[in-house]
Formats: C-alpha cells, sequence, structure tokens
C-alpha cells in the first residue's frame, strides 16, 4: 500500500509540474502591410484562385504538369524531406511519455565460489517536463514538420509555373519556325520572279542579289531556331523527370486563353496565399520554439526510474522472487563557464535573423506581385499595339507588290516590306508569349497552384 500510495503521489507530481511552461508564447512580428498592392488597376477584394488545370486548359500542358508533379526528382526529394521530417516530430513527440523496457538476463561468476544471477525485470525512466522543456522541442519539431510541407508546396507551385512557361515557349518557337518557313518561301518565290524579271530586262542585277541576300539570311535562321526547340524540348523532358526526347504538343500558340484578370485581394491575404511566407514564418516559429529549450534548459531536470521484476541467484526460485525499484534523480547546471546562457543568446540571434529572413520574404512577395501585376498589364498592351504594327505592316507589304507589278516602285522597296512585315511577325508572336509568361507569373506569385 505505502509503495502504491508512493507511485502515485510521483504521478501527481509529473502532473502538477508538466502544466508548468516558462517561456513567452509565439507573436507574429510587425509588418506594416501596405493598404494596397501596387499594380492594382481594378478594385478585387476577392481571395480566390481558380486551380492550375482550370487556368491551363490545353489537356497537353496538364497532362505534362501532372507527369512533372509525379516524376519530377526536386518535388520527390522534397516528399521524402517530408516524410523524415514527420517522422522526427514523431520522435520528439515521444519524448514527453515515459520509457518502457524490458530486461531478460542471466550470468554465472566465477570467485572463491560460483555465483548465479537470473534476472527479469520491466524498467521505467520518464523527464518531468517541470519547466516546458520537452513540449518546447515538441513544438520546435511541430514547426520543422509545417514548414517542410509548406516548402514542398512551394515547389510545386513553382515548378508548375516552370513547366508552364517553358511549353509556351516551346509553342511560341513552333510558331516562329513556321513565320520563319513561310518568310523563306516567299523568298523564294522573290528570287523566281527577280531572276525572271532580270533575265528579260525589267530589272538591274543588283535587285536579283539583293533577293538571293534575303534568301540566304532567312535560310540561316532555320537551323537555329531547331536547336533551341530541341533543346528546349529537353528541358521539358527534365522537369518531367524524363530523358531527354520530343515534345507533344497540343494548342498553338494563339489558341491558348487564359483570364485577362486574375483577384488579388487584400495585401494581409496575400501571406495566407503564398506557401513560401508560411514556410518562413514556420522557419521562424521553431526558431522560437528552440529560444525556449535554450531558457528552460538552465533549470533542473528531474528524472524518475523505476524497475520492477524478479531477481534471484537460483533458478528455481527465480518466481519467488519478485524485485522493486523507484528512484529520482535531480541534475541542475551549477558552474559551466556560461555556456548554457551562451546556448540561450545564440538562439535568440539565430530567432533574430529568422525574423528578418521572414520579413524580407514577405517585402519579396509584395515586389514581385507588383511587378507581376505591372507586366501582366503592360504586356498586354505590348501585344495590342503589336497586332497593329502586324495588321499595317501586311497591308504595306501587300500595296509594295501591287506597285512593284504596275512598276511604281522597284524590287528593293518590296524587300524593304517584307522585311518590315517578317519583323511584325515576329514581334507579335513575341508579345503573344510573353503576355501567356506574364499571366504565368502573376498566379504563380499570387499563390496559385500550389
Amino acid at each position: 500500500m505505502m509503495k502504491r500510495n508512493y507511485i502515485l503521489s510521483l504521478a501527481l507530481l509529473a502532473i502538477l509540474t508538466a502544466s508548468c511552461k516558462l517561456g513567452k508564447d509565439y507573436t507574429r512580428p510587425q509588418l506594416n502591410l501596405p493598404s494596397q498592392i501596387r499594380g492594382v488597376t481594378t478594385d478585387s477584394l476577392s481571395s480566390e484562385l481558380m486551380s492550375w488545370n482550370e487556368l491551363y486548359r490545353d489537356t497537353v500542358l496538364q497532362n505534362l504538369i501532372i507527369r512533372t508533379l509525379q516524376y519530377n526528382k526536386d518535388m520527390l526529394i522534397a516528399a521524402a524531406r517530408v516524410k523524415e521530417v514527420m517522422e522526427n516530430r514523431r520522435i520528439s513527440r515521444a519524448d514527453l511519455f515515459p520509457k518502457i523496457d524490458a530486461k531478460v538476463s542471466g550470468q554465472r561468476e566465477y570467485d572463491a565460489s560460483p555465483d548465479n544471477t537470473y534476472e527479469a525485470k520491466g524498467l521505467l525512466s520518464w523527464e518531468l517536463d517541470l519547466w516546458g522543456k520537452l513540449r518546447w522541442g515538441n513544438q520546435a519539431a511541430l514547426a520543422d514538420y509545417l514548414g517542410t510541407v509548406e516548402g514542398q508546396k512551394a515547389l510545386q507551385l513553382t515548378l508548375i509555373a516552370e513547366v508552364a512557361q517553358a511549353y509556351f515557349v516551346l509553342i511560341a518557337m513552333d510558331q516562329e519556325l513556321a513565320i520563319v518557313r513561310q518568310t523563306l518561301t516567299a523568298r523564294e518565290e522573290g528570287v523566281r520572279l527577280a531572276k525572271l524579271r532580270f533575265e528579260g530586262g525589267l530589272t538591274s542585277e543588283t535587285s536579283l542579289k539583293q533577293a538571293q541576300v534575303e534568301l540566304a539570311r532567312t535560310q540561316t535562321l532555320t537551323p537555329e531556331l531547331e536547336k533551341k526547340i530541341r533543346i528546349q524540348e529537353n528541358k521539358i523532358a527534365l522537369l518531367a523527370g524524363e530523358y531527354p526526347g520530343p515534345a507533344e504538343r497540343g494548342r498553338s500558340l494563339d489558341q491558348q486563353q487564359l483570364p485577362a484578370l486574375l483577384p488579388v485581394g487584400l495585401p494581409s491575404q496575400i501571406l495566407e496565399r503564398r506557401p513560401d511566407i508560411r514556410e518562413a514564418e514556420y522557419k521562424l516559429r521553431a526558431a522560437h520554439a528552440k529560444v525556449g529549450i535554450a531558457f528552460t534548459s538552465m533549470f533542473p531536470k528531474i528524472t524518475l526510474t523505476g524497475h520492477y521484476g524478479l531477481e534471484s541467484g537460483d533458478l528455481s526460485d527465480f518466481l519467488k522472487s519478485p524485485y522493486f525499484f523507484l528512484g529520482g534523480e535531480l541534475l541542475t547546471p551549477l558552474v559551466n563557464m556560461g555556456k548554457n546562457r551562451a546556448k540561450l543568446r545564440a538562439a535568440k540571434a539565430v530567432e533574430e535573423q529568422e525574423i528578418q529572413a521572414y520579413q524580407k520574404v514577405v517585402l519579396n512577395a509584395f515586389s514581385e506581385v507588383s511587378n507581376a501585376l505591372i507586366t501582366s498589364e503592360k504586356s498586354r498592351e505590348i501585344r495590342r499595339s503589336r497586332q497593329n504594327l502586324e495588321e499595317a505592316a501586311r497591308s504595306a507589304l501587300d500595296l509594295a507588290r501591287l506597285q512593284y507589278i504596275n512598276g511604281i516602285i522597284n524590287y528593293l522597296d518590296v524587300l524593304d516590306a517584307q522585311r518590315g512585315y517578317f519583323d511584325a511577325q515576329i514581334g507579335l508572336n513575341n508579345a503573344i508569349r510573353d503576355e501567356l509568361l506574364a499571366k504565368v507569373e502573376l498566379y504563380k506569385v499570387l499563390g496559385g497552384g500550389a
């Protein structure tokens, strides 16, 4: 009865002391967020972003993104890292509870007379969390785990954007190659006509030579573009965790339709959307918890130990020899040349670093959103102006051809008009591509796709 009361008293003491936790609770640093994000031209308070498969309607692109999220090596590494940190968190949480082991042994000692010892015991060890050190450790492990999860989401967001941008660049290259080949056909026809007119005495040899120069110049563009296309295909294969090879195409560049506007929402909603900001805050939470660990490490530590089992020198009396032991140990730091205080100051310095890192991530996020908003708006304006230029250049070329046939202008003027139209076509193609890339970037920096 006395033993049982002793055990109950120690258990009650453990429960009472476990309710004590020294150290300040975590509070988010002051950020002084702006009232509005620069670059927002419409009043959009919605915080809802469509999912990436609703934004990107090209089924080929959708399948490519799915394969990338499944097989990209960085994504697989991140997933394994999440598993590792999750198990570390379980290890840390287990420290809060008693540790129970079993021990069975037998030995024979030879001295003046043989001595046998047989034992079977249950061993208990429990560090009482008097000041909250173990709970701070559990909080640090939890923050590390949640931060790793957010890091995985941030990587997913980045990969989705990289795949979409690489795909749009690829189909823009395809369209540029088609423009070059179309222009090459026109150049060949121009050389043929210039040769006929020269042989007929209608034009000088200069016009023929100039047409041949333009043809040769255009021919040099094809292999360069084909090289870039193959390299871009290899880049896409690498993102998807595959060996180099051709990439499937879906819709053409001008068939890719993305929303003109995306909901930006309030500045405070950016903090909740972006996983990199959440990851940075969890790192700060972990650093704060480690300050608590360092602080509570300066106080005494009490560990309870207990043994219960059977112990006998004679195997035949083994079951008749119960054994019981219960004790406690107090360990307190006395003199260690300021080691514990130095650890506390070092932990506080790490926390200060994480505060600055967190604020830097927030500043960078708002800068990225503002830049992406401005780029997206201006890319639409550039595309419209390039569209007007392309239409004007096409009309000018049609007029130049008609005037050349009627003998009003010479062939050099036609070549100038052809060059102008070719440049306008390439410029429009690039403008459409850049508008798509800007929209992908805006979607990413707003936190879409995670």
